[in-house]
């Protein structure tokens, strides 16, 4: 199973190519992907939604939010602020719903790298 981001996403669903689309082609055949909350949330802010990218994003299994969420994101935002490193909310909220079930993140956004090297998150 592989969480998915909001950057592999869209491009997948613009018809752009990449290792990234490629894998996720894989992972949605094979019934491996899941969606952060955030990623739901982001996905389905685009004003140009028809409905029918609704209905899909609504399909597809996401990741439930656990006890002690917040302060784990606020805790890890603070240690990566502190380290001069960038850290974006959506990002940092991202990250801990990985990290909280282990799961690799599937993403094309560099800003990931720092998640990666400071706070165990695996990139897919």
């Amino acid at each position: 199973m592989i969480a998915l981001d909001t950057s592999t996403l869209v491009a997948f669903l613009a018809g752009d190519g990449g290792p990234d689309v490629e894998q996720l082609d894989r992972a949605l055949a094979a019934g491996q992907v899941c969606l952060p909350p955030v990623v739901v949330s982001e996905i389905l802010s685009a004003p140009q939604d028809s409905g029918t990218l609704e209905r899909i994003i609504l399909a597809l299994p996401r990741l439930d939010i656990i006890d002690g969420y917040w302060e784990r994101c606020g805790r890890m935002r603070r240690g990566l602020l502190g380290r001069g490193a960038r850290a974006p909310l959506a990002d940092t909220l991202i990250c801990q719903s990985c990290l909280d079930f282990r799961l690799p993140l599937l993403t094309r956004d560099n800003g990931f790298k720092a998640f990666a090297k400071h706070c165990g998150l695996e990139l897919a």
